[in-house]
């Protein structure tokens, strides 16, 4: 018997190291899942940021066009007055030296204005377009006078230009 008891005995020591095998594979598998598990979360935290970059500079990009939409509201008016004001002089009045420093500030306004994308409508003689222009008077097809211009700021209309239409 002991031969039987020695065998048992032996087989019971193989048994316990194939268990301790087994744990030790098993606890060698579980670093990798650690690492996979790290390495997941660092892809997600990293993709989250790149989000977070690309929607903060939209919305700075959108916050500086609406700014200056919101400045333009103020300051077109004015530029308005002005061409408004030089063409209602006379010929003799506009050889003056005063009113050509006017021209020269109303050039470099519209140079600026074209820099920063803001460009007039286009009005008398065109066809009436309703998405760009104001009818003040009239029922018709082409624009045949312009009260105010219209001003559109990287294609998007942020003052429509109104008009007096004719068939």
């Amino acid at each position: 018997m002991s031969t039987d008891q020695d065998l048992d005995l032996k087989e019971a020591k193989e048994e316990e190291k194939g268990k301790v095998k087994e744990e030790a594979k098993e606890e060698e598998k579980e670093p990798e899942i650690i690492n996979e598990d790290y390495k997941e979360q660092y892809l997600r935290a990293l993709a989250d940021y790149q989000n977070l970059v690309r929607q903060m500079q939209k919305e700075k990009e959108e916050f500086f066009r609406y700014a200056l939409a919101d400045f333009l509201g103020d300051i077109l008016p004015i530029y308005d007055n002005l061409k408004i004001s030089v063409a209602s002089l006379t010929e003799e009045e506009q050889a003056s030296p005063w009113v050509i420093g006017v021209k020269h500030v109303l050039k470099q306004f519209k140079d600026i204005l074209e820099v920063r994308r803001v460009e007039e409508i286009k009005t008398v003689g065109e066809a009436f377009d309703h998405t760009t222009m104001e009818a003040l008077e009239g029922e018709g097809e082409v624009v045949e006078r312009e009260v105010k211009a219209g001003y559109k700021l990287n294609g998007k209309v942020i003052s429509p230009a109104k008009v007096i239409v004719k068939k």
